[in-house]
């Protein structure tokens, strides 16, 4: 169903139906479900919502997020506006460079680090220098990511896309999860995607995480996005004894560097009439900065958002058993790199 005239609305044409269908990483979940969990509070924004909105009034000061490619899109914005309502930022780019830049341009406190999720030698470093930090971290929220590979790329052996979206992530929060832990009341928010739907019917082929058999673009991103929810959920098992929570989060159709993978006209198509269907990164990065900061979310884990609310996934989000294998096959890969 369309949405009512904005400034998003779907200009009919040729034109916009092509990039729409150019996109599918990252469909609309209105259109995949129209479900609630009934248990978890409905908060007051939106769609059209944006990060100020969600932090309005909220104190900060005091707490620490980290925040994984903190550098640019919606891991920028959800920086700023984190630091603005007074927290520390703990802010993770690729480069060294690129932290310290986006660091410096915070409102408060902001302690740069280096992460470069394709390389689990630089994912152990950066998680011991946060362990040295020495302080609880009161949201870690995994956002960097790369999206739709025309072609197959690997890293030691495994899907490009997997790797970076999933198991960097996944190595890089046993290093920090004690902290979260030791706050008042941590969370982690992972950034997935309503993509998850494009993962093979059966879900993750464990079989398959080399890409090598029926490699495309779209199959692997939905399967490293499946990864992102699931690892959650098993998180979400992991933390039950404690004050912590984990939730995973889809932020939208946006138009950042997210997509420099896809062909040059469908980023000039972007760029042109983006605007007619896609939310601002403002508007974007909101969801998971209200699931990181909300009160009235305390408490809640294993769930899953989409315009700043709960919202029922694909049901291969929900699968415990493949969530559990996934944790067992993770740790096999990254054996080596994890937190002692």
């Amino acid at each position: 169903m369309l949405r009512p005239l904005t400034r998003r609305r779907f200009i009919e044409g040729a034109a916009a139906a092509t990039v729409v269908t150019t996109l599918p990483g990252c469909s609309n979940p209105d259109e995949q479900s129209g479900s609630r969990p009934g248990e978890v509070p409905v908060g007051p924004f939106g769609a059209d919502s944006t990060t100020m909105d969600v932090v309005e009034g909220l104190d900060l000061s005091g707490k620490t997020a980290f925040i994984t490619g903190c550098n640019s899109g919606l891991g920028y914005e959800t920086a700023r506006v984190l630091s603005l309502q007074g927290a520390t930022i703990i802010g993770a780019a690729r480069t060294l460079e690129k932290a310290e830049n986006a660091c410096a341009s915070f409102a408060g406190e902001a302690i740069p680090v280096v992460c470069e999720l394709s390389e689990l030698e630089s994912v152990a470093a950066c998680g011991k220098s946060v362990q040295k930090i020495g302080i609880p971290v009161d949201m870690l929220i995994l956002n960097a990511g790369i999206m739709g590979l025309p072609e197959l790329e690997q890293i030691n052996g495994i899907e490009r896309q997997f790797f970076v979206n999933h198991i960097g992530h996944f190595a890089l929060t046993s290093y920090i999860v004690d902290q979260v832990v030791a706050a008042p009341q941590g969370r982690v928010v992972v950034v997935s995607s309503s993509g998850h739907s494009f993962a093979p019917e059966a879900g993750i082929e464990f079989d398959n995480l080399s890409g090598e058999r029926d490699y495309e673009p779209w199959k692997m991103y939905g399967v490293s996005k499946l990864a992102n929810g699931l690892f959650s959920l098993e998180l979400t098992k992991r933390l039950a004894n404690t004050n912590a929570t984990s939730n995973a989060i889809h932020p939208g159709i946006i138009n950042t560097n997210l997509g420099r993978h896809f062909p040059w006209w469908q980023r000039v198509a972007g760029d042109l009439i983006g605007w007619t269907f896609m939310k601002s990164i403002e508007e974007g990065a909101a969801t998971q900065t209200y699931v990181a900061t909300a009160p009235a979310l305390a408490g809640y884990s294993g769930y899953y958002f989409a315009d700043c609310n709960p919202i029922m996934p694909d049901p291969r989000m929900l699968d415990e058993a493949q969530a559990a294998e996934l944790w067992r096959i993770s740790e096999q890969i990254t054996e080596g790199y994890l937190a002692a």
